[in-house]
């Protein structure tokens, strides 16, 4: 059987394409069955081999397009299909590369080299570096990217959860693809149809059935076999949070104090009780206390009865520029640090380039007035000795974000969010998924918070301390251990992305020089 032949006909692999798309999808949150996510992923890689460039774009389009139809589907709700059309669309595309980029590793590896070391050994890794880079392009670009719909952030509840302590993310991305290609050559792998030697009579070990099984079978175990990180602590400090379920929706229609409003009533029952520190959401200062007394006398009047800070969400307005703010608010010493948001939502809270994308939604992008800026002061806190680090919404999916507040010196994350534009979907249950990923990832405790839900505390190993349901009024109120330790995630950072991405691409590379060569010695 030759290896660089397509398994499937063009129209059964953009079947199977696009069937992957939608199971791979039914792994997140909210059907968030996890294994689903082998599944899809190897019906999305079988229909890969074979192609041609031509082919590969179409099953990768479609592959993308039912995936990032159905993941994404909440950003229709309020905003109609111009925008989830869109983003599905060109997200589908980046798709489609990633699986040009996966055809050609089924192509040429087998060709270039044509033994069991080449079709067992490099081709999964190949595969996986091709679709983990893939996801870093997506993350990354243009305007700051859209890192959502990563493989590794289905697995939050899952048995391999606990490996982005160790790999990260990305690193775990490359796992789960390597896993599944690997599985499939293993299925696949015959003999070396490229040698010019006569087949031997003894076939070789890679060649019989129950080795190929038992390499699949060792390589799960082994992936399965890495102990949990010890996510050592030190002491804790007692965070409250509030959930004021106010209406922080774009087209709620609230009047200015609405929102502020509701989350004062929801602390109102923790004054009395002791707190280290109150944590209000994203935006749930909604009149700015930095330019207005009365909001400012508001969060004194909170800050002084509950006899402990708080870090709370506004808009500031400062030197002409918007940004979407966390403050560190005193009693009577007002906001004593800020932190701005380092990555505002393209087309959500600003428009890049807007004098050349007008033109194609004018209606729609003229509902963004405010262009919010990107901040640059760092998402660490100190608050009363205690280094909180600090995320507003979008920064959760941001890896370099959670390696910035780990350099300097987090013990917990502050994870801020307004999910009311969303509704009911399930746009927040795989928020908090990425959220319980970073707990683990960085091995501290994280507080999410939301104006409506969900919210939850979760501690370092990814279990739920507290909860409040999705809209409904209510705090949080808890001990919660503060992290000392340094995952090696966080200590390599971005370079396990750059490794595993280089060796997949460098295979294919490498291999794309080879194949010529090999077949003029043929």
């Amino acid at each position: 059987m030759n290896p660089s032949r397509p398994l499937l006909p063009l129209w059964l692999a953009v079947v199977a394409g696009a069937g992957g798309g939608v199971v791979f999808d039914a792994a997140f949150p909210a059907i968030d069955v996890w294994p689903l996510a082998f599944v899809g992923l190897a019906l999305m890689l079988v229909a890969c081999i074979g192609r041609s460039v031509g082919g590969a774009v179409l099953v990768g389009v479609c592959s993308g397009l039912t995936f990032y139809l159905t993941q994404v589907s909440w950003t229709a709700l309020y905003l109609g299909p111009v925008p989830w059309l869109a983003l599905s669309v060109f997200e589908s595309l980046l798709f489609a590369l990633g699986a040009v980029a996966i055809a050609l590793a089924y192509r040429w590896i087998p060709q270039a080299f044509p033994s069991a070391l080449g079709r067992l050994g490099l081709v999964p890794v190949a595969v996986a570096g091709a679709w983990t880079g893939r996801e870093w392009l997506s993350g990354n670009w243009p305007y700051g990217g859209f890192a959502w719909g990563r493989a590794a952030l289905s697995q939050s509840e899952s048995p391999f959860a606990h490996l982005v302590a160790w790999f990260g993310v990305s690193g775990v991305s490359f796992l789960m693809v390597w896993l599944v290609a690997l599985a499939i050559e293993c299925a696949r792998y015959r003999s070396d149809p490229f040698d010019p030697m006569p087949r031997r009579s003894v076939p070789s070990a890679a060649a019989r059935p129950w080795w190929r099984f038992g390499l699949a079978v060792g390589a799960i175990a082994l992936v399965l076999a890495v102990p949990l990180w010890p996510a050592t602590t030190a002491g804790s400090t007692r965070i409250g949070a509030v959930q004021g379920n106010g209406p922080a929706g774009y087209f709620d229609g609230a009047q200015p104090g609405d929102v502020m409003n509701a989350q004062i009533q929801a602390t109102l029952p923790l004054i009395g009780k002791k707190a280290d520190m109150v944590v209000w959401p994203e935006g749930s200062a909604d009149i700015d206390p930095t330019r207005d007394w009365s909001s400012a006398a508001v969060l004194d009047e909170l800050s002084t009865r509950l006899k402990a800070p708080m870090i709370v969400g506004t808009i500031t307005h400062r030197h002409g520029k918007y940004y979407n703010t966390s403050l560190l608010w005193k009693a009577g010493k007002g906001a004593v640090e800020l932190y701005d948001k380092k990555h505002p939502v393209p087309f959500g809270e600003y428009v890049p380039d807007r004098s050349f994308w007008m033109p194609f939604a004018p209606q729609l992008l003229g509902l963004i007035q405010r262009q919010y800026v990107p901040g640059t002061r760092s998402n660490v806190f100190d608050v009363n000795g205690v280094r909180a680090g600090i995320s507003i919404c979008f920064d959760i999916v941001d890896d370099q974000l959670v390696t910035d507040m780990m350099n300097g010196g987090a013990q917990v994350i502050l994870a801020q969010t307004n999910n009311a534009d969303f509704g009911r979907t399930k746009e927040n249950m795989q928020q908090l998924a990425i959220a319980r990923l970073r707990a683990i990832e960085t091995g501290r405790s994280l507080v999410n918070i939301s104006t409506v839900g969900t919210s939850q505390i979760i501690d370092p190993e990814g279990r739920t301390i507290a909860h409040i349901p999705a809209y409904r009024p209510g705090s949080m109120l808890t001990d919660v251990p503060l992290g000392t330790t340094t995952t090696p995630a966080t200590l390599l950072s971005r370079a396990i992305e750059v490794l595993v991405c280089g060796l997949g691409l460098g295979a294919v590379v490498v291999a794309g020089i080879t194949v010529p060569r090999s077949r003029r010695r043929r």
